[in-house]
Formats: C-alpha cells, sequence, structure tokens
C-alpha cells in the first residue's frame, strides 16, 4: 500500500497578463459537463464551445485554483515536496514582483513575510494558495501554489505532473 503522505506535493504557477483578460470568465471556467442542445441560446453554444476549444490550454487561471491540476504540466513553475519550500518560491516571486505592485500597500515586506508564513501554513494543512495583484493597469499578477495528490477541493482530479 502506498503512503498517501510520500505522493504530497505542490506546484506552482504563474501568470501575469491584461486584466480584462483575466476578468473573462469564458476562458477561467471549465466547459460544463453537459453540452449544449440544438435549441439552445446561440452564446451559450458559443461560450461552450470556447471553452472546449481554449480552456484547457490557456495559461490565464482558472476561476478556481484546484483547476489548475486540469491543465497542461508545461504550465508549472515549479514542484515541491514539503510546504515550506514552495512558500519560499512563492515569496521568492512576490519580492520579484513587489516593486511593481500598483498598491503601495503591498509592497511591504512584513506583509509579504506573513503571506509566506501563511502560505507554508495552508500548504501544510493540505490546502491551496490563490494571490493577485495589481502591477498597475492592466496588467495583473497571478500566482498559486496547488496541493496535488490529492487535492483537498478536487481530490479525484489527476496530477499534472509527479
Amino acid at each position: 500500500m502506498l503512503n498517501r503522505d510520500a505522493l504530497l506535493h505542490f506546484h506552482g504557477y504563474v501568470w501575469v497578463g491584461d486584466k480584462t483578460v483575466f476578468d473573462k470568465e469564458s476562458v477561467r471556467r471549465p466547459p460544463s459537463s453537459v453540452e449544449p442542445t440544438a435549441t439552445s441560446p446561440a452564446d451559450v453554444v458559443e461560450r461552450y464551445r470556447e471553452a472546449v476549444a481554449e480552456w484547457r490550454v490557456t495559461e490565464v487561471p482558472p476561476l478556481e485554483t484546484a483547476y489548475w491540476l486540469a491543465k497542461p504540466a508545461n504550465l508549472i513553475r515549479g514542484t515541491w515536496g514539503h510546504p515550506k519550500e514552495a512558500a519560499e518560491w512563492l515569496g521568492e516571486r512576490l519580492a520579484e514582483y513587489a516593486p511593481r505592485f500598483a498598491s503601495r500597500t503591498d509592497r511591504y515586506t512584513t506583509g509579504l513575510a506573513r503571506t509566506v508564513s501563511y502560505t507554508a501554513e495552508t500548504l501544510g494543512w493540505g490546502g491551496d494558495v490563490s494571490l493577485g495583484y495589481y502591477l498597475g493597469r492592466p496588467l495583473f499578477l497571478s500566482l498559486a501554489v496547488v496541493t496535488c495528490s490529492p487535492n483537498r477541493a478536487a481530490p479525484d482530479r489527476e496530477c499534472p505532473a509527479k
């Protein structure tokens, strides 16, 4: 029998892009499991087609953090076996982008250090962490660290990489 804790690991994701793209729900929501019918409104059919064609491969962050696990492995920016390592990576990304944060309050190192500590704690109990910061309009930064094998929010979801 496999030790569940031996399989547990964490994946990191980074996205920087136009906030209007981030706000476009159709590229961030997975396709419905129910296909539209011939009598469905045209916009529903279009949304479904767009989701099927784009959702899985787009780098735009999904609406639910656990849905990162349904994306291709090439979108993973790092993998770690311990929460502290994953939190340190997130801290490095925060330090890298902090000078560009639109909000001066978000740049303070005390707050960033608390975020890293919170991340390690959250990952330690199997949660996911997803953060977003304006970098000056129209750019937006999205950072995520997702627990894998299993994920609490999506325990049946396969891991994209080990």
